[in-house]
């Protein structure tokens, strides 16, 4: 049974038994995510209010922030008009002034006259009157000796069963000893070279400022801890990988670097040069390669992939590349198809729904080195295939596969890995995200692409939109309609044409609509001998219109393709809406994306316009990432880190500058954090990013 005293060597003690919690509250703080003692002290305001000291009335200025003591002469409350108002005048013994709250009847039985209350805002003169509007405000006991600061202070994110005042009274007793709680990392001289506050102040700070200023300290303080363990597990991760399993050394000799360049019919581009040369000089060390290959749609990654992967085979190894969907895999398939065609590698395509006997086949080829090249989707890892002697892994669109997943792949075996994405990464989340990565990037694509011109369409103009799809069509162009649904919402009965439209239903709709042409229908839950088959016939011609979901948002490409339409716009986000685009606009015709939406959101209008104003896949993911916040573009499920609790990746980016140069030198001067002055350090870096990073043996 642990004590109800917090102390020093406790941060794991559960909040059940910090005084004044007890085990129903303690279910009423799980549910806010709040299990310990360290959770409780990392239970952080939303807000902070700073309350001026008291003043009389005839001292109150127009536009001012002040605080007034005094008794309410009169109220009445109003019910009807635009706004319901709650109205009183108040007065001590220097004048009076008047208060109002809109849809203030909840005030009716809580304010009378004869109560004295602290009232605090800024007033306006209305009327030639001075006059409080919803000011905050606390109604003194009978004997007025309630603390007027008892409007000031934190307030937390509180829930039904736990009101902001009892979190504030539950905290502040452990905020006063935290001298004793928390541990400091850093010593004087290089908290005075950062600037940074006494980790037990930060925490003290955090949770009651005594002002604005020493606020701002707290946070800072708090959020560079933060952001710094997570640097500091990334580059422990990082030094592990570099380490303590080593992989085979790749020779690439004038030989077989002239070999592989006479595979692709076309010589690379400059960026694609750099990323190789990045790669191949990575690969010719026995220290695993970790590398992030990004590039906008169409740049040009596959061929680079394909360079490593016969790198690899070149050196005896087999090259595996995993995709996260099967149309994808089986493009990476049809292209490697293509330049190897006539070659002595040997390849293989692994997805799902392969008959035992097949399997059997293709396991027993990869596990005994008969193949060279492996393509394929999770199968990869469902059909618990072991790779004879795995060279290489390619990983597309990693931040589409779990963390464990990625793990599963490669198992005991420490290959070279290259993790690909067509979605631009911002230098923020390339920091952590994909942190323990080092970056290549592809920023110009092979050619000029041609002109894809982007219009956001309004319903009332869906018929002109129609009637521009048919002419193009007529023009032996072919169309995609992506829907944000494979079914319609049972509980949606509006038939409108402003529904959320769902893949199956709006395919009978434009059949009616062009039927004059063929229109397909293609969701992921179809068999994939029949995706298959339509993906062959819409890329030979044989389909006009293709109606599916987000199932074709990577990879494809379908030269004669010009026209993108996306039904429900507004319900996909900027990443999303900029990798559906890339499907069209892949040879030299101008092509056309059509975001269909009503929405009266701000934040979604924004994501709407900045698509019609730019093709830059990076200034897109840049505006992503400043609206949606970095949780939404790759979750902690996806990239295996926790969320941050204090720190924004985006709106500290220099604070994380200095967080990861500082943890990088840390680890390399003293990689298990063993020295003396690193025990706190390494301790709660276990605590807070250990299992999540794969750090338990640090410990």
């Amino acid at each position: 049974m642990h004590s109800t005293k917090p102390n020093k060597l406790d941060l794991t003690m559960p909040v059940q038994y910090v005084k004044g919690v007890g085990p129903a509250r303690a279910k009423a703080f799980e549910a806010l995510g709040v299990k310990t003692l360290a959770d409780l002290l990392e239970y952080f305001p939303r807000d902070w209010v700073f309350m001026p000291e008291p003043v009389k009335i005839c001292d109150l200025r127009p536009n001012e922030n002040a605080t007034v003591v005094a008794v309410i002469e009169q109220t009445d409350f109003r019910p009807f008009g635009r706004q319901p108002v709650f109205k009183a005048v108040l007065a001590d013994e220097t004048g009076v002034c008047r208060i109002l709250w809109f849809h203030g009847g909840y005030l009716k039985n809580k304010l009378a006259p004869g109560k004295v209350i602290v009232a605090s805002g800024k007033p306006t003169i209305y009327k030639h009157q001075l006059q409080f509007t919803n000011p905050k405000f606390v109604v003194l006991d009978g004997t007025g000796a309630a603390d007027p600061q008892s409007l000031a202070g934190p307030v937390y994110p509180a829930s039904a069963k736990l009101a902001n005042r009892q979190i504030k009274r539950i905290i502040q007793p452990i905020i006063e000893d935290a001298g004793e709680i928390v541990d400091e990392f850093y010593d004087d001289k290089f908290r005075a070279k950062t600037k940074l506050i006494t980790r037990p102040d930060a925490f003290k700070w955090i949770h009651f400022p005594p002002d604005a200023e020493k606020l701002a300290q707290a946070k800072r303080r708090l959020k560079y801890d933060e952001l710094f363990l997570m640097q500091s597990g990334l580059a422990l991760k990082r030094y592990k990988i570099q380490h303590f399993s080593p992989a085979a050394a790749m020779k690439c000799t004038d030989k077989i670097d002239s070999r592989i360049r006479k595979r692709f019919p076309f010589l690379l581009t400059e960026d694609q040069n750099i990323v190789i040369a990045e790669i191949v000089a990575d690969m010719s060390k026995s220290i695993p390669m970790n590398r992030l290959l990004q590039g906008d749609v169409g740049s040009g990654k596959t061929v680079v992939a394909l360079y490593a992967a016969l790198l690899a085979v070149a050196n005896k190894t087999q090259a595996v590349i995993m995709a996260p969907t099967e149309i994808l895999a089986n493009q990476h398939f049809l292209s490697i198809e293509r330049y190897l065609k006539n070659s002595n590698v040997s390849r293989l395509l692994v997805t799902g729904g392969i008959t035992p006997k097949k399997r059997n086949e293709i396991k027993s080829r990869i596990s005994t080195g008969q193949t060279n090249i492996v393509v394929g989707t999770v199968a990869l890892i469902q059909e618990d295939i072991d790779f004879a002697n795995p060279g290489i892994v390619i990983i597309d669109e990693q931040h589409k596969f779990g963390v464990h997943q990625r793990a599963k792949l490669i198992k005991d075996k420490t290959p070279h890995r290259l993790v690909m994405t067509a979605t631009p990464i911002p230098r923020t989340l390339a920091m952590t995200a994909f942190g323990d990565l080092d970056v290549s990037t592809i920023k110009h694509r092979p050619s000029p692409r041609p002109k894809v011109v982007t219009r956001w369409v309004a319903p009332d103009d869906r018929q002109k939109a129609y009637d521009f799809i048919r002419q193009r069509l007529r023009a032996k162009k072919q169309a995609y309609f992506v829907c944000p649904r494979i079914d319609p919402d049972p509980c949606d009965t509006n038939e409108t044409t402003d529904s959320v439209k769902a893949a199956t239903q709006h395919h009978k709709i434009l059949t009616k609509e062009f039927g004059d042409f063929n229109v397909e229908l293609l969701h992921g839950r179809m068999r994939s001998d029949k995706k298959q088959d339509i993906m062959s016939r819409f890329r030979k011609g044989q389909i006009d219109v293709l109606v599916s979901t987000i199932v074709i948002e990577v990879g494809l490409d379908i030269p004669n393709a010009t026209i993108m339409v996306i039904e429900g716009a507004d319900r996909f986000g900027l990443a999303q809406l900029h990798q559906l685009r890339g499907r069209i606009g892949r040879r030299q015709d101008n092509s056309y994306c059509l975001l269909f939406a009503e929405t009266e959101n701000e934040a979604t209008k924004s994501r709407l316009e900045i698509m019609t104003r730019t093709n830059d896949g990076f200034a897109i993911a840049e505006h992503d990432l400043k609206i949606r916040g970095p949780g939404e573009l790759f979750s902690a499920r996806q990239h295996g880190l926790p969320d941050l609790k204090i720190a924004n990746i985006v709106e500290d980016f220099n604070l994380l500058t200095l967080a990861r140069k500082n943890a990088f030198a840390l680890v390399s001067s003293d990689p298990m954090l063993t020295q003396p002055q690193n025990r706190n350090i390494r301790t709660a870096l276990i605590a807070k990013f250990g299992e999540k990073l794969g750090l338990v043996d640090v410990a």
